[in-house]
Formats: C-alpha cells, structure tokens, sequence
C-alpha cells in the first residue's frame, strides 16, 4: 500500500476531526471520523458475514448426503470427510490471518478469499447438477461416482475451507477497526459491534436451516447453489462499503519480530536488567517503529524477554540498530501479549468441546426420542438445533440492550463487565448445559426400563425437552464466544490482531479434536469385558449410559472453570501508551 500523503490541515482540526489509531481511508488519507468508519460502514461488513455464514452452513448441512448418495460413500466415511473438513475451515483462518497481518491488509484478504470462496461454490454447484458432470445415477440413492467426481468434489470444498478461514480471520476484526479506540465513545460502540457481528452470524444460520427445509427434496443444484448465490452477494455487499472504510496498514511479518525477541534476549541471557526500566531501549518518537502499531507500556511479566531491549555500548556505536540484538519495548511486549494469551486460549477448549456435542451426541439423543409435534414429523434430529440459534438471537439483544447497561451503572466498565469475566460467565453456564443434558438421558433411560423400550427406536418422549441444553449453550455462547473474539483483538498488538482472532477460532477446532479423543478413550475403556459402556459404536443409544459422559464433561468443565478463573486472575491487560483502555480483571468485582 502506498505511503499516506498527509494534508496541510491544522492541528487542532485533525485532533476533532481524524482518527487517532493510524487509520486511513480508501485515498489512502488520514480516515476522517465524520465519512468513514463506526455504523456507517459496519452493515456492509455485517451484510458480507450473514451471507458468508448462510453459503457455510448450507454446505455443510448436505455435505454427509452428498457423499452418501452421489459419491457413494458409506455413512462413516461420509461423516469423517465432514468433520475434517469442517475442522480444515478454523485452523486456515491462521493462514489468511498472517497475510493479512503482515502484507495484503485485512481489506483485500476479505475481499479476494470471498471471491475464491464464490469460486468454489460455484465448482461444487456445476459438478453436482449439470449433466455431463454429475455423477451418473441409476436410480435415486443409486449412483456411482468416478474419482474425477470425487476430486472435483474435494477441490471445491477446500477451496471454501480455504476461502472461510481467510474472511473468518479478519472480518470481526475488520469491523472492529471501523471504531478509533482513541475515541472514548467510539470505543464504547466497539464493545456493541461484537455482539451484533455474531447476530449477524446467526441470522446467516437460521435463514440456511429456515430455506433449506422448504427446498429439501429439491436436487442438489437448488441446494448448493443458493448458498453460491448467496456468497455472491456477500460480495457485493462488501465492496459497496469501501468509499467509508477506515483501513488499517499490514506492519510486516509478526513471526519474524517474535524470533528477533527470543534470539535477542538469547544472546543477551549473560546481562543483567536495569533496576530502572526506562533505561531499557525504546524510540524517542511518538510512533512505535512497527507499522501500525501504537507503543505498548512495558510490563513485569516474563522479565527475562526484557534482555532483548538492554542497549549495550556495542548497540550504540553501530550507524543502525540490528533487530537481532536489540528489540524495543514495545517489540518485546509484543511477544509478551501473545505468550500472556495462550493460557486463556487453552482454558477455553474445554467449552468448544461441550459446544460440539450439538453436532453429535446431542444429535444422536433426540434421534431416539419422538420426532413428532402436534402431527407435525420432524424429518432429522438436528433439526432441533435452531433452538441454539433462537436462544443466541434472543441473548444478544438482552445482554447488549439490558445487561449491559444495568451493570455499568455499578461497575463503571464501557462494557458493563470485563470480557475475562464474560468468558468465566458462559463457561459456567455450559455446565449446566450439559447437566441438562444428562439429566434428560437419565429419564430418557427411566421411561425405556419402566416400560421395556430397549428396541424401539423412538420412545414416546418429545424431542422437545432437548430445548433447555440448546438454549443453554445458545446463552453460553453469548457470553463465551463473543467475550473470547472481543477480549482477543482487544488484547492483541495492534499489529497482530487478525492472527489472534484466528488463534481464538482455532479453539472451535481443538475442541472438536479434544470431542473425538474423549469419545474413542471413553469407548475403549468402558467397553472392556464386553461391557456395553457409555457411548455406542452404532445408533444402540439404549443399552449404553450415555449420561456418564455428559457426568464426565461436566466435571472436566468444572474444572477447567476453576483453571480459567486462576488465570485469569493472573492476566494483566495491555497498555497502549497514550490509549485510553481499561484496567485489569478483579474477580472480586
């Protein structure tokens, strides 16, 4: 990107008048406060992630039948092709996140990866409904897929999984860029903006689960290529904000300044740290030397990093500073900030793993309960789901709009709580998600002993009383998935900020992984002896003590609440010098 051509405006205008965050416009001009930027711009960003959430969803919803009943896949293979690919679309936000931290901008990531995504679902769309290119189908169910069909198949997806992570990255964080931090109201909408980006998220999922039952027994063209059209449009509507767009620069690659620190403080592990630390090296000018980045106040944690900011008298007679051997302050608390994210990052895991029983035990529970409602048949178990949807839109609104509120009056907080005590929240309220859910089970299991219903497949027991786990979780998620993306941009270096909201998704992932490791050690084990254990190997859900595990989540989350809460009575918030943000966490408050 060009360097800014400042204007001969005065000072005192640009103090009212210009964003104070380093921020520019489409002109590449100081971004003006008065054109660009906060609610002006954020529909066109919420616009682009509703459709983009809308085209993911409808892809995955009929991934599994696809590769059942036109690629030939037997259901279990089916079901791992999913789940990896699904796992594949929050780790590669780590792969769009580095680029657009370091090189491209988080701008254009957003708007060249929403065009590989159109890409791919179009590819996915021609070779599932035009002739010639479909595989050949004898009858319905009865088809036979050559491995040039499945490879096309294959391409198609990673290409979306590709083109998912490089916007999932960045478009929260895009939004949140639209609001100057240096701007006291300002930075109170920031806080609100989360909250409705993850409305906006789930209004994309409940139009995909409202649509795609009214065209479920039309072909798969209608199925796959509405969710393309509809990330066409997501496309649409973000280039039609870029005239009021506030951009932020790309500041070089971060994981180059994380191993200029270790390697600096390495060599430098003989010298001993000033008592004073203005001593340690830092520039004399206003702006940090990284691009786009604000000064960061040095801290006391992980003080062996600060060797890597002890200028020796060699340092000061070389004609330039080598970044090897001598970092600055804010250089150093750079890494610090990263390395003080990680405990938070691994205690939330646990969460994700209880998130992820909806797409399977969840599932496999109510597909064993009665279906029907008010001689209404319910076609799949999953379709109960939308009760998390309708729980999140219900949660947003109260807690942006009642909440919120109500409680800054007594804490004085812009955000009414801090974002660590939001997350602590939600983790507490997954466990009584999941006690709910075994709750259920165990009367589940009553009524099939009381009245020796071990082979029927529906008992006479509504679906309908899943409702509680799902609204819970939908709250949880309110408070612990909105708290964890706020608290990660929020507390990232300015200049790393879309690889940390990468880091924060990556836990979607890793919990997903940590869900099939605990099923196959649960399995194992308890299935020894011939033991019908806890979890089954097929749909038998009656002979089996399902409820044990959800015991078992509720007690591995209980405990990862406790670990949460030590750290984060440990973590120290950031600092940006001159930035007015907020103090650190007091669980006391």
């Amino acid at each position: 990107m060009p360097e800014i051509v400042f204007r001969n405006i005065p000072i005192n205008v640009q103090e009212d008048t210009y964003t104070k965050d380093g921020t520019i416009d489409y002109q590449n001009n100081p971004a003006d406060k008065r054109i660009t930027g906060t609610w002006k711009a954020c529909p066109y960003i919420l616009g682009n992630e509703c459709c983009e959430r809308f085209a993911f969803y409808g892809v995955i919803r009929n991934l599994s039948p696809y590769f059942e009943t036109r690629l030939d896949q037997h259901h279990a293979t089916a079901s791992k092709t999913v789940l990896n690919w699904s796992r594949t679309c929050y780790l590669t936000p780590l792969i769009g996140a580095f680029f657009a931290d370091a090189y491209i901008g988080r701008y254009w990531i957003i708007f060249i990866f929403s065009i590989i995504y159109v890409l791919g679902m179009s590819l996915l769309t021609i070779s599932a409904s035009v002739p010639g290119l479909k595989p050949s189908c004898k009858s319905k169910g009865n088809c036979k897929a050559t491995s040039a069909d499945i490879e096309i198949a294959y391409v198609a997806l990673y290409l979306v999984a590709l083109a998912t992570g490089g916007i999932k990255s960045c478009v929260s964080t895009y939004g949140a860029d639209q609001f100057d931090e240096a701007d006291e109201v300002e930075n109170k909408r920031k806080s609100s903006f989360f909250n409705w980006f993850y409305f906006a998220s789930s209004i994309g999922a409940l139009l995909t689960t409202s649509i795609q039952a009214v065209i479920q027994d039309r072909g798969w063209g209608w199925k796959f290529g509405l969710p393309a059209v509809a990330m066409s449009i997501a496309v649409g509507s973000f280039y039609s904000g870029t005239h009021l767009y506030r951009y932020q620069k790309p500041s070089g690659s971060p994981f180059t300044r994380i191993f200029q620190v270790i390697v600096a403080s390495w060599r430098k592990r003989g010298v001993h740290l000033p008592i004073d630390k203005s001593n340690l090296y830092e520039t004399r000018d206003a702006k940090s030397t990284i691009v786009g980045s604000r000064k960061i106040e040095h801290t006391k944690d992980f003080s062996f990093l600060d060797k890597a900011a002890v200028e020796l008298q060699s340092d000061q007679f070389k004609t330039s500073i080598d970044p090897w051997r001598l970092c600055t302050v804010t250089q150093v608390e750079e890494f610090k900030s990263i390395i003080k994210l990680l405990p938070i990052w691994a205690t939330t895991i646990i969460f994700s793993t209880v998130y992820r029983q909806m797409s399977d035990l969840f599932i496999l529970q109510g597909s064993k309960m009665d279906l029907t409602v008010i001689k209404f048949k319910i076609q799949q178990p999953e379709t109960i789901r939308i009760f998390d949807i309708l729980s999140v839109l219900f949660w947003i609104p109260v807690y942006d709009r009642v909440i919120v509120p109500y409680t800054r009056k007594y804490t004085g907080h812009k955000a009414g709580i801090t974002q660590l005590q939001r997350i602590g929240i939600g983790l507490l309220i997954s466990i009584y998600a999941i006690l709910s859910a075994g709750v259920l089970e165990i009367f589940r299991l009553r009524i099939i002993r009381r009245n020796n219903y071990y082979d029927l497949k529906n008992i006479p027991m509504s679906v309908f009383w899943q409702v509680p786990q799902y609204f819970l979780i939908g709250c949880a998620e309110v408070f612990t998935f909105i708290g964890h993306i706020e608290f990660f941009y929020d507390q990232a270096p300015d200049s790393m900020r879309s690889l940390c909201s990468a880091l924060s998704l990556s836990t979607v992932s890793f919990g997903s992984y940590l869900s099939s490791l605990l099923v196959t050690i649960v399995r194992r084990i308890t299935t020894k002896g011939g033991k019908p254990g806890w979890i089954p190997d097929d749909d038998n859900l009656n002979h089996v003590s399902l409820q044990n595990f959800f015991w078992l989540l509720s007690l591995l989350s209980l405990i990862n609440l406790g670990a949460y809460l030590l750290v984060a009575r440990w973590y120290t918030y950031k600092r940006a010098v001159g930035a007015h943000l907020t103090g650190g966490f007091n669980l006391r408050a």
